[in-house]
């Protein structure tokens, strides 16, 4: 083979050559698996085209392995696939595809190796490699992908307004490509997502959000955003970003741009974690700026309350992108809404009861929270950049110290509302709530201790106050 295979993955292909030639059928290995092994990037998924059937070739490899693999198939798109310890296999018989303009789903005929090709997406994954016995390992290679691979370009081998026509979610995915790869669009290609761009709206809310996750994912996600911002897909996909985007500057006095200074934020937290939720609350945590956005005299633009807002439109947009409502939403939700908490101890005299609110209100998720906030201190001036990080390095140190001593990470007041109402004889009601938030709120201010005896004695003393008794 031309391309590098470790010898456990030329054993498998040698078996899929040994299948094919018992059936008859000229088989080959393409696209993805191909264009990553030139790389030199990590990948364990393959496709073999064959010019027949897909599933028939499928079953005749899984004879070959001991113990025989499950092939799962799909008979309506003639598909199958064979998942193995160190590859998963999909099948498919070589075809060649046409669209009808309002759908995504493609009449399918049977087709040629130079047909399957032609319906790739771009020059980088049609390459191909024969399994046969004639010109095994033998590279075809009708478009320069091995060029493009080597220029780090994304071109479509066909026109790319057919290309995107055809299949808009292409477009997400060239955009994909360029930031998980460092790849640049050639500027055809990009002109032609521009010209397409309204054409995204046929396709899937679930297959768009899978192509942000992975954007997310990559090392600089702010490439992908910022070319779906240029290219003008950002507005019909998610257009609360957009309106992110601009600095106005009124009377000398200016604002900078939320929208840029966002990507730089997903940067730097992308810097110290692979965490998709996490790199989600660093995309959003501006998110309420454009709706509080105010210019006041001799002070300049105001956002105030922008991370209550922000937090607010958390679940709204996780609804609009169909991404999961659970304990994760949740998470980038608190994220959104404490983000400015930290950053302001910087600018005061930290309290220990200013520490403790904070561990109280971020919980399991502080030190998530710790990763957003030092993210979000971005400026061109090195300096003030250097000094905000020194401020913050202080605030850790503080945290960590009440912490240790106050033991307040995941912390529940030693007094519980069934406590309450046991010993006064009470029902569920706005007495309790009163004693149990006045106990937190004396333990979070530093007026009593943080144990039963003292929370105890001030719950009596509240409890007084209402004119409350004990049973006994």
């Amino acid at each position: 083979m031309q391309i590098p295979c470790t010898s456990i993955e030329r054993s498998i292909f040698n078996r899929i050559a040994a299948a094919a030639a018992s059936l008859n059928l000229p088989t080959y290995l393409i696209g993805v698996f191909v264009r990553d092994k030139i790389i030199g990037r990590p990948t364990k998924d393959a496709d073999i085209v064959c010019l027949g059937d897909g599933i028939e070739l499928a079953n005749k490899v899984a004879d070959l392995f001991e113990p025989r693999p499950t092939v799962a198939f799909f008979k309506n798109f003639g598909t199958a696939q064979i998942k193995l310890p160190e590859m998963e296999i999909e099948f498919v018989g070589a075809r060649k595809e046409s669209y009808q303009l309002e759908s995504r789903k493609p009449q399918v005929e049977t087709g040629s190796l130079e047909d399957d090709q032609n319906r790739r997406d771009f020059t980088i994954n049609a390459l191909a490699i024969s399994l046969n016995q004639s010109d095994f390992g033998q590279l075809i290679d009708p478009f320069n992908g091995v060029t493009a691979i080597e220029n780090k370009i994304i071109q479509t081998p066909l026109l790319p307004e057919q290309t995107f026509s055809d299949d808009p979610l292409r477009m997400m995915r060239a955009i994909r490509f360029a930031a998980q790869l460092q790849f640049t669009i050639v500027p055809q290609t990009l002109e032609a997502i521009k010209a397409q761009a309204p054409r995204i709206k046929i396709v899937s809310q679930e297959r768009i959000t899978d192509e942000l996750n992975k954007i997310m994912l990559c090392n600089r996600p702010s490439v992908g955003w910022d070319l779906l911002f240029q290219t003008g897909l950002l507005q019909i996909i998610f257009p609360q970003m957009v309106d992110l985007y601009g600095a106005e500057n009124i009377d000398g006095m200016g604002h900078k741009d939320n929208f840029y200074h966002t990507l730089q934020v997903i940067d730097n937290i992308s810097e110290n974690t692979n965490d998709l939720w996490l790199r989600w609350a660093a995309l959003l945590h501006d998110i309420g700026k454009p709706a509080t956005k105010q210019f006041e005299e001799g002070h300049g633009f105001t956002f105030h309350g922008h991370e209550v807002v922000g937090a607010r439109m958390v679940p709204k947009i996780f609804t609009q992108l169909k991404l999961p409502l659970n304990e994760k939403m949740k998470m980038v939700q608190k994220l959104v809404l404490l983000h400015l908490r930290p950053i302001s101890l910087t600018n005061e005299n930290i309290t220990d009861s200013a520490v403790r609110r904070l561990l109280f209100d971020a919980g399991e998720d502080i030190d998530a929270l710790m990763l957003l906030c030092s993210a979000d201190i971005t400026s061109k001036n090195k300096f003030k950049v250097k000094r905000y990080l020194q401020n913050f390095e202080m605030v850790k140190l503080r945290m960590k110290a009440v912490e240790e001593s106050d033991q307040m990470r995941n912390w529940q007041p030693p007094i519980t509302g069934e406590m309450i109402m046991v010993h006064f004889g009470l029902s569920p009601g706005k007495n309790v709530g009163i004693i149990k938030d006045a106990i937190r709120e004396a333990i979070l201010d530093g007026l009593i201790a943080n144990n039963h005896t003292a929370a105890f004695e001030y719950m009596l003393e509240k409890a007084a106050e209402l004119n409350l008794h004990p049973l006994n």
